[in-house]
């Protein structure tokens, strides 16, 4: 009797373990496509930004050639 209650506790405690392993398997795959996408968002943004700087660029010249 006493070793079928230790056997039960083992594998209770066993599947605890797994249950952990699986919750931080699952946590580290969603900081992974969080991670991926701020990077695809970052990169969204960063061209946003050379596409505006471009503009910019361009009206400035023009006024410029306006001007003269």
């Amino acid at each position: 009797m006493r070793y079928v209650i230790c056997a039960m506790a083992v594998l209770i405690l066993a599947g605890c373990g797994v249950e952990t392993a699986s919750t931080a398997a699952t946590a580290a795959s969603i900081k992974k496509q969080e991670l991926e996408e701020g990077k695809r968002a970052q990169t969204r943004a960063e061209h946003r930004i050379e596409l505006m700087q471009e503009r910019m660029q361009e009206r400035a010249e023009q006024a410029a050639g306006s001007e003269r």
